[in-house]
């Protein structure tokens, strides 16, 4: 879809919650609340919290499919085996619902309870301790699950759904785009310096060439980017510029920065 079709500055283009509108709001609340924790804890690097999120959402999104196909589900706050659920609405007859409905995002949903029960998430001597590549395949299958919802409920192909979930999280997380290639900050009035780190601070567990940030934020000329934003962001302790690799890490110091002052900051 031609990303001119989207403006993520229209103050009237969706959020989550509007497009799983005819989603129950018992299920829709609790589903983008601990959707969007998921995906804040992951942009902090808290991986282990990212687990308890992802089991989260997916004792929401089951209950809610049971209450789609079987018009009950299990009260909240009621132990349930999750994926005994899941192969139950998989053995649903095909005339019950959506095909997605009763065998993909139940397939997914059990495959996501169970990373996060046996990588470390969850329990002290877990099989082993949760990392960057778990903590994002949570987020990504997360993703998947909510664009289906979207999809199936307002309607939209998958490439749309997934668009539009982008463009939202985006939006109501960070305030950085991620387009053709490239990442553009749209919140209004940040210095350079500000810029870089809500830059970093959305990769925060990779590093980040100097020659994409200088891109990214359309700096004039690159000495001067060097000098003027970099070399002081490093003296600061607020990012970490390996100048042999020529790339930068945001610091511990530098996360605190963007999460107490950049994000609360009003355009």
């Amino acid at each position: 879809m031609p990303i001119t079709n989207m403006s993520i500055n229209d103050p009237k283009s969706p959020t989550i919650d509007s497009a799983l509108s005819s989603v129950p709001s018992v299920f829709r609340v609790r589903l983008v609340k601990y959707y969007r924790e998921l995906k804040q804890a992951y942009i902090r690097g808290a991986f282990d919290a990212c687990g308890s999120r992802a089991g989260k959402f997916c004792e929401t999104l089951i209950r809610f499919i049971q209450q789609e196909l079987e018009g009950s589900h299990a009260p909240f706050g009621q132990q349930i085996n999750l994926c005994s659920v899941a192969r139950k609405l998989e053995g649903l007859p095909q005339t019950t619902g959506n095909e997605s409905l009763r065998v993909f995002i139940p397939r997914a949903i059990c495959f996501l309870y169970t990373l996060r029960n046996k990588r470390g998430f969850a329990h002290v001597g877990a099989d082993l301790d949760s990392d960057p590549i778990d903590a994002i395949t949570c987020v990504r299958l997360a993703d998947w699950c909510l664009c289906e919802l979207i999809r199936i409920f307002k309607n939209l192909p998958l490439e749309e759904a997934q668009t539009l979930i982008n463009t939202i999280s985006t939006r109501e997380s960070l305030g950085v785009w991620p387009v053709a290639g490239k990442k553009r900050v749209l919140k209004k009035g940040l210095s350079y310096k500000d810029q870089v780190l809500l830059l970093m601070y959305s990769e925060v567990t990779e590093a980040v060439l100097i020659e994409d940030l200088f891109e990214w934020t359309e700096y004039s000329r690159m000495k001067d980017f060097r000098h003027h934003v970099l070399a002081p962001l490093h003296r600061d302790r607020f990012i970490e510029w390996d100048k042999d690799t020529d790339a930068a890490l945001i610091s511990p110091l530098g996360v605190h920065k963007v999460e107490t002052e950049i994000l609360s900051k009003q355009p």
